[in-house]
């Protein structure tokens, strides 16, 4: 996933932005490069590879100024190269993107038909391209960029530089997360406020739709209908949003080594003793008859997993969707559902268009998520958060290990609630969650066991996973991090 910075400031800006780009490693790129007003002039500088890369670039060719944005990018249109890398320029406008414009091929015709000629493969050199062309048409640089996000379709966050503008970003989100943050007469954008933990504790999180015009004394954001809204400024614990190995060699192995702790502390919040706090929460279901639950990836095996337990202990039906397939199928839901929607950074796109495809049908909406100030986690009825921390491996561990704790607590009270079992058996089921930590502190025991297995999976080209039953969606998730942690072929199957 892309990394996104921005920063109007009172200092040099370029060391900002690329120590704010470290902090966006742990989403995987490989290119990155900055863009600065200097003068009044807009220049870049771009590299291949590792952030080292461009920091070299810059010792050797520096950037001055005190306004610009940067980009870490994973190559999507458009192979991993200099001319391909961001920020991406036109001539007076710059613009680093997150996300795909699915209608860049139209867009990129219509260009080339008013003599355009783009060069490059991506589709984010159309968003520059048609800014530009629009400025060239009359429009003002506000009544150009907005114009120009109009037209795109898809999934994006944007932030916008322009020449001749050193007190102006200009930034829009539809689908991607993007944050404004504030300091002493600064102003900066980001992916998310891990990139800007080292400027500024003040954050403002954009919302769908919205577009905001920054100076470094204002913000002024204009919803999706082009009307003026505040947004609140919250403050964010840095402490939390540091990285920080602690130690370990990689953030997955400490994030893996921190299933424990981060289970224990979710269960500290739905389940003391023999006793569970939903209904403290707003969530019963004595009154639901049938579930929906929806997400996409990890969080989606989560809840094939949880489909196991509801239907097993609490005789509930459930239904179980990727988010993109429920948004595109738009099936019918009974006025009796509970909707729940499952989101490690409840920001996921899909899942954020099912959850308001349903809102006026569904009796309830629960979102289940990390981020507890997320779209999803505000569009909901009942949010209850999975308290893993913050995650910052790029292939979720404890995420996916506390989204199934946190379901299965609630299969627990959804069997009290439907009288499928009494509160002797729920304090049974309690008790066995509460001793979870501690054999997962056991698993831990056998590393060097599974280093040596590791080393023997290196060499196959392909693996297979299998699983029974709620063990079913665990093999598609052991699969799923294969996949993406060694890009080995692996697939899980029924092992009926």
């Amino acid at each position: 996933m892309c990394g996104i910075v921005g920063a109007l400031s009172s200092h040099e800006v370029a060391p900002l932005l690329v120590e704010a780009l470290k902090r966006l490693e742990y989403r995987g790129y490989d290119s990155a490069g900055i863009a600065t007003i200097n003068g009044g002039i807009l220049d870049r500088r771009r590299a291949v590879g590792k952030l080292a890369n461009l920091s070299d670039l810059l010792v050797h060719d520096p950037l001055p100024g005190k306004s610009g944005i940067g980009h870490t990018r994973w190559a999507t249109h458009g192979a991993a190269k200099v001319g391909n890398a961001h920020p991406h320029r036109a001539g007076s406008v710059a613009v680093v993107h997150n996300g795909i414009v699915e209608n860049f091929r139209d867009l990129r015709e219509e260009l080339i038909a008013a003599d355009i000629q783009p060069r490059t493969d991506t589709d984010t050199e159309t968003v520059v391209l048609m800014t530009e062309y629009l400025r060239t048409q009359g429009l003002g640089v506000v009544d150009a960029t907005r114009a120009a996000v109009a037209r795109l379709e898809g999934a994006f966050a944007l932030c916008f530089l322009f020449e001749g503008e050193d007190d102006l970003l200009i930034a829009a989100r539809r689908g991607s997360p993007l944050v404004i943050g504030h300091g002493d007469g600064e102003t900066f954008v980001g992916s998310d406020a891990i990139a800007l933990a080292s400027l500024t504790d003040r954050i403002t999180y954009l919302e769908e739709g919205d577009t905001a015009i920054l100076t470094r004394t204002s913000v002024e954001i204009r919803d999706a209908q082009d009307t003026p809204i505040k947004r609140p400024a919250r403050r964010v614990r840095l402490d939390l949003a540091l990285p920080d190995k602690q130690g370990h060699k990689h953030f997955m192995a400490k994030e893996i080594a921190e299933q424990p702790m981060v289970l224990a502390e979710a269960l500290k919040g739905y389940a003391m003793g023999n006793g569970l706090s939903f209904h403290e929460r707003g969530l019963n279901f004595t009154d639901v008859d049938r579930m929906v639950m929806t997400a996409c990836g990890t969080a989606y095996l989560s809840c094939l997993t949880a489909k196991y337990w509801f239907e097993r202990l609490a005789r509930l039906p459930v239904e179980v969707d990727i988010a993109s397939e429920f948004r595109y199928r738009e099936p019918p839901v009974a006025p009796d559902t509970l909707a729940v929607f499952v989101s490690q950074s409840g920001e996921t796109a899909d899942t954020l268009a099912a959850l308001k495809y349903v809102r006026k049908q569904a009796r309830r909406i629960v979102a289940v998520v990390n981020q507890t100030e997320s779209s999803i986690a505000r569009e909901s009825d009942i949010v209850l958060p999975i308290q893993a921390g913050t995650e910052i491996g790029v292939a979720s561990t404890k995420a996916f290990t506390n989204m199934l704790i946190v379901l299965a607590a609630m299969a627990v009270q959804a069997g009290l609630d439907k009288n499928a079992f009494d509160k002797t058996v729920a304090a049974e089921r309690l008790t066995a969650l509460h001793t979870l930590p501690g054999l997962i502190n056991r698993v831990f025991v056998g590393e060097t066991a599974y280093a040596r297995i590791g080393r023997k999976l290196a060499e196959a080209n392909d693996i297979l996973f299998l699983g029974r039953g709620a063990m079913f969606p665990i093999a598609l998730e052991g699969a799923l991090k294969l996949k993406e942690i060694s890009y080995i072929h692996a697939e899980g199957y029924a092992a009926g």
